[in-house]
């Protein structure tokens, strides 16, 4: 009967020109083998001499966190099925807008009810500034935390980073609902300071929060990054929905406004189930253990070394340069410049009642949806030619302006050359599809302009360029009243 050195067959060095060298000679009850003299110089065995030269850790030679499961995934890689992660992360990408749509989307019920001077007995200009002060609480905290969150891991790894965002996010709206149930009639500047404040605190957790979830999206396939950007767009939707579905049948706007308000918090904690059901599912446990092995061999390479930033950035930065524009241009008109449009003609089927809330709100986020969801099918144009339909649509900064744009207490000089409601509304469906369509791409080019292991840093880029377009856009759309209130046109004469 043979007998095989199993110790030397386990052990990882020395070389054999590939063959396994057998030791066997015990026979008929004689230890001859133990006293070979071959056995006291032979050398330990390595069973594949082309991993020699690969140059791996000892770890994964002899296959150490190698499991069963994770062998046949690499094998037989997993399909995404019925699309669970690409809706998980569209539920997400709801979530990262949800603060901003759903307090811009609310502008009726601030600016109409809780400041307007019926209900608090006193004129203010709270409500006057409220969308502009509503943009600065927004969109600042958001801005910073965005860009710090790419340069200094905020909150530790990327699940505590998400966990404790969105649950600071769902407290901060329990003190929203809370402000809606109590009578602050007699008290108007401390509510809009406590508001104010409180949409501070949401995006500076919604700005972490957005950044993380790019960030992951970007360790999978790029449709995924697609998802969460089509889900920021579905975001404004829903708030649109609500908003109409809560007005129409809650008995007064303080109800309306609870309800509306209840619900971003339940999108919220949905979003907080669905991250832990995330490592459930074979093809993102997958894509996670891919990009795993990607960073560890990175580390190998680049030892210490932090991620090379500004190269990141450079190659990145054309995409960039689009999903900043897209962005900038659309929250140049929308929803300042857009929701002052007023209706002209009184036999347009909309009623004038809800004319803003359709015309303005639901119809841009239905389109900016559809938009993003047309990338699911057509990627057209290709990176390179991107920047062409992104310029171009700077046209819609004076298409706006021609309509009969009418902000608050502003005397409009500027005439009004788009009198139909037809042409105005179509206007308003081109530019949120564009939107959408083309914010969407750019997201998803962004990521492949690296190479992978940097794929996850330069979808945090996009993220940051993105708020970085969305506050620059707000800041511009303030100087809209003074090109109607002193006719633009003459400047160029």
């Amino acid at each position: 009967m043979a007998s095989y050195d199993s110790q030397n067959l386990l052990s990882g060095g020395g070389r054999t020109n590939g063959s396994i060298s057998v030791v066997s000679n015990r026979a008929n009850g004689n230890n001859e083998a133990e006293k070979s003299p071959f056995l006291e110089k032979s050398e330990p065995v390595r069973l594949t001499p082309a991993w020699e030269e690969t140059n791996l850790s000892n770890d994964e030679l002899n296959f150490k966190g190698l499991t069963m499961e994770r062998a046949k995934m690499q094998l037989n890689p997993p399909k995404d099925k019925m699309l669970l992660v690409f809706i998980v992360l569209m539920i997400h990408g709801i979530g990262t807008l949800m603060p901003w749509n759903m307090f811009i989307t609310a502008k009726s019920y601030f600016v109409d009810y809780k400041l307007s001077q019926n209900y608090t007995g006193v004129g203010s200009e709270y409500g006057t500034y409220f969308l502009s002060s509503l943009g600065f609480a927004s969109q600042i905290p958001n801005l910073l935390f965005n860009w710090l969150n790419i340069f200094v891991n905020l909150g530790g790894n990327l699940t505590k980073r998400i966990v404790y965002s969105i649950m600071i996010e769902v407290i901060a709206f329990v003190v929203t609902v809370v402000l809606a149930m109590i009578n602050s009639s007699e008290w108007p500047g401390a509510f809009f300071w406590i508001t104010m404040t409180t949409v501070v605190i949401l995006n500076m957790a919604s700005g972490i929060y957005q950044n993380s979830v790019y960030g992951m999206a970007a360790k999978l396939p790029f449709k995924y990054t697609g998802a969460v950007v089509l889900g920021s767009n579905v975001s404004g939707t829903f708030a649109s929905i609500i908003s109409l579905l809560s007005s129409e049948f809650a008995s007064s706007v303080r109800t309306a406004a609870i309800y509306y308000f209840i619900t971003a918090m339940f999108v919220l904690l949905l979003c907080f189930d669905t991250y832990f059901a995330l490592p459930l599912n074979k093809f993102y446990r997958y894509h996670e253990l891919m990009n795993e092995k990607e960073m560890e061999s990175n580390k190998r390479l680049n030892a210490g070394s932090r991620p090379p930033y500004w190269t990141i950035f450079k190659q990145a930065f054309p995409q960039l340069f689009n999903v900043f524009f897209v962005f900038f241009v659309t929250l140049s008109v929308f929803p300042a410049v857009h929701s002052d449009i007023k209706r002209t003609d009184s036999e347009f089927p909309v009623p004038e009642k809800l004319f803003v809330s359709i015309c303005c709100f639901l119809t841009f986020n239905v389109c900016a949806m559809l938009g993003s969801l047309a990338t699911s099918w057509v990627t057209w144009p290709k990176p390179k030619y991107l920047v062409w339909p992104v310029v171009l649509r700077l046209v819609f900064l004076p298409l706006f302006l021609f309509c009969s744009y009418q902000p608050l207490n502003i005397t409009r000089v500027l005439p009004v050359y788009i009198d139909n409601d037809w042409v105005y509304w179509g206007i308003g469906i081109v530019m949120a599809f564009s939107s959408g369509y083309l914010s969407s791409l750019g997201m998803m080019y962004a990521p492949q302009s690296v190479e992978p292991q940097y794929a996850m840093t330069a979808g945090m880029f996009a993220a940051a360029m993105l708020i970085t377009g969305i506050f620059t856009g707000i800041l511009f759309s303030m100087l809209f009243p003074m090109f109607v209130r002193h006719n633009f046109l003459d400047w160029f004469h």
